[in-house]
């Protein structure tokens, strides 16, 4: 086979594998094909260097990942804001003076959301939402995803936006196989789409039968005007077309179309947990704008939370990174739209005692889209005599010590508790507490059961001569951890003791401790503690407790790792220590002016209540002005917001 030919072959591979696998419709045989791909198969193993990055035998999967880079999108990708009924449609319809747009209605599929980027005619980059911002590069996975092409008939920059989804028939075919073979299965569809597109290894990702289906863009240059051309241009490209793709004007019109969605819900293949509302003009679109977390211009009008009864079989207990002991219940298993449920939580041992529930009870369980199915209801009439009472749990389920019991919440205390330390070791190399490069979860793991590590402490005395017999560790991995252990010293103060895993105590909490007691941090009395704002009785109590039993590991780790902390300057006017609510647009974006608020001293709230003492109301302010104007509160706007920051 000669270079031409093979590139040929690449070619006709794609065309067949698109028709057999997008559209249904296969345009040659099975044999044709596995012919034809072990030609291009034998070609590439003779000439590597020679190897299209087109080629189909990359959609089987490539060489095992060290990890995903971040990558920026040239856009943001922004979340939705979610509506629940009719009213809130309306009252989102008139936000703005929407009533009378003419809307483009599209499912909301329940998957994980991927930005395409191509550039002349190719797939350079695929990226995952992350924080709207930076995503993960995940382009090599990508490749093995069906209804992704590698080359469009377009030679422009172009962001192509869609969900990675798990048809209903696929997730439960893989959980049968992976039932067969021993292996975990799969929690729901949504979950399963999520992991799938980031595994390391893309042939797990290929056998996962995920799907890619378009549902929006970010940066290009069409100068189409319309959002529902720009879509039909994307369809044209080769991507699926969503056979629910509907044009409509009016409220009622809305309204008659989102409950034929709900009614074929079941009956769609993948699983959607509501009906996307999008503005179809893009000018006035963008007139709309942004909150600031939501486009004006769309919403997701969401379905119905879905119930079923079922039964309580037994009850698991897990331990978290804190120590705390959670019941889990385990479920006689249920289909909920197109996930088996086999597991609901509980919550804590209070719920419990609140719900009545019992060993072999009849439940209702309710899951609305992606949330962790919750036991709603007993039915306690259906009791036949075989119920167990469920009894708070003495001894931990991991290590066997005695646990504390503090009433909502059942602690393990033990330090050396396997669930406590693996979880805490993770949680404290996470990208959000000390973002130690290259030391995630599966690394912590494979470093902990090796005994190389047993305590946080440890992490730092790790050596090169430690790493370098590990399976996967070459020099350059080895020395790259050691260089980003060593980083994390000097870290943040609010960053460190959010790593260290005190129950209630995350960022926002953490920020707030540090900024209040610096490095003597640990040394807070309840009192103090629950001074803060927004700090209860809870959080105090589980602050305190941590720092004291932990006070030498505490007192270890802060000497190694040195961390630093800046006392933030507070310039006092007339917001310091007042409440303020900002709404409406304004001249400069929300996080400025949240950010110069703070700076005075205030406190900046999402919702207007008696406790508030000013409302900074740009144009367009809605229900956050009118219930200003209801409570009293002073309303201020943009002049008198500059006019009165230099007054004391």
């Amino acid at each position: 086979m000669t270079k031409k030919e093979y590139e040929s072959a690449v070619e006709l591979l794609n065309e067949w594998a698109r028709a057999y696998y997008e559209l249904d419709a296969p345009i040659a045989s099975d044999e044709e094909y596995d012919e034809l791909y072990h030609k291009v198969l034998e070609f590439e193993s003779i000439n590597p260097n020679e190897t299209s990055v087109f080629t189909p035998t990359r959609r089987v999967g490539g060489a095992v990942s060290e990890g995903f880079k971040k990558a920026q999108h040239i856009e943001r990708m922004w979340s939705m804001e979610d509506i629940f009924d009719a009213d809130e449609l309306l009252a989102w319809l008139k936000r703005g003076d929407k009533t009378q747009q003419k809307f483009i209605l599209q499912p909301k599929f329940d998957g994980a959301s991927l930005n395409l980027l191509y550039e002349n005619g190719s797939l350079v980059r695929a990226i995952t939402r992350g924080d709207g911002i930076t995503g993960e590069d995940v382009t090599n996975n990508a490749r093995v995803i069906a209804g992704i092409p590698f080359k469009i008939a377009y030679e422009g920059r172009i962001e192509i936006r869609g969900e990675v989804v798990i048809a209903k028939d696929d997730f439960e075919a893989i959980n049968e196989i992976n039932l067969k073979n021993g292996e975990k299965l799969l929690s729901n569809p949504r979950n399963a789409a999520s992991g799938s597109l980031r595994q390391l290894d893309s042939k797990v990702t290929a056998s996962r039968r995920l799907q890619f289906r378009p549902w929006g863009f970010g940066a290009q240059n069409l100068g189409l005007k319309s959002y529902k051309k720009v879509m039909e241009f994307i369809y044209s490209l080769g991507f699926f077309k969503e056979e629910f793709f509907k044009e409509i004007l009016g409220f009622e019109s809305l309204q008659n179309e989102y409950n034929k969605l709900l009614s074929i819900r079941d009956k769609k293949p993948f699983m959607m947990d509501g009906l996307v509302v999008r503005v179809d003009d893009l000018e006035f679109s963008q007139e709309l704008g942004y909150t600031e977390k939501f486009p004006k211009f769309m919403v997701a009008y969401k379905f119905p939370a879905l119930e079923k009864t079922t039964r309580l079989l037994d009850v698991t207990l897990q331990v978290g990174r804190s120590g705390v002991v959670t019941p889990v219940g385990v479920l006689e298993p249920v289909n909920i739209d197109g996930a088996m449920i086999k597991s609901a939580t509980l919550h804590n041992f209070d719920e419990i005692e609140r719900l009545g529930v019992m060993k072999n009870d009849f439940i209702s369980i309710i899951r609305s889209g992606d949330v962790i199915p919750k036991i709603t209801g007993v039915f306690k009439e259906r009791r036949d005599g075989s119920e167990i009472a469920i009894e708070r749990p003495q001894f931990c389920p991991e290590c066997g010590s005695h646990l504390l019991d503090e009433g909502v919440f059942v602690k393990c205390q033990n330090l050396e508790c396997r669930a406590r330390i693996l979880g805490s070791l993770i949680h404290y190399a996470s990208k959000k507490c000390l973002n130690i490069d290259g030391l995630g979860e599966a690394i912590v793991t494979l470093l902990y059961e090796k005994g190389l590590i047993s305590k946080i402490s440890d992490i730092y005395s790790l050596k090169f001569e430690d790493l370098i017999t590990l399976e996967g560790f070459k020099e350059k991995k080895v020395q790259n951890l050691l260089d980003a252990i060593n980083a994390s010293k000097g870290t943040d103060l609010a960053r460190f003791i959010a790593g260290l895993g005190c129950e209630h105590i995350g960022e926002v909490a953490a920020k707030k401790i540090a900024q209040a007691y610096g490095l003597n941090w640990a040394k807070a009395s309840f009192e103090e503690i629950l001074a803060l704002d927004g700090f209860g009785k809870e959080m105090a109590l589980s602050f305190v407790e941590f720092a004291d039993v932990n006070s030498h590991a505490i007192a270890e780790l802060m000497d190694i790792v040195k961390p630093t902390f800046n006392q933030k300057q507070i310039t006092k006017n007339i917001f310091s220590t007042k409440t303020i609510v900002i709404t409406g647009t304004l001249s400069r974006s929300r996080d400025e002016f949240k950010a110069e608020l703070e700076s005075y001293g205030a406190k900046v709230s999402g919702s207007v209540s008696k406790k508030t003492d000013f409302v900074l109301a740009g144009s367009e302010a809605g229900s956050k002005l009118e219930k200003a104007k209801e409570l009293g509160v002073r309303v201020i706007d943009e002049a008198e917001y500059e006019r009165l920051k230099n007054e004391v």
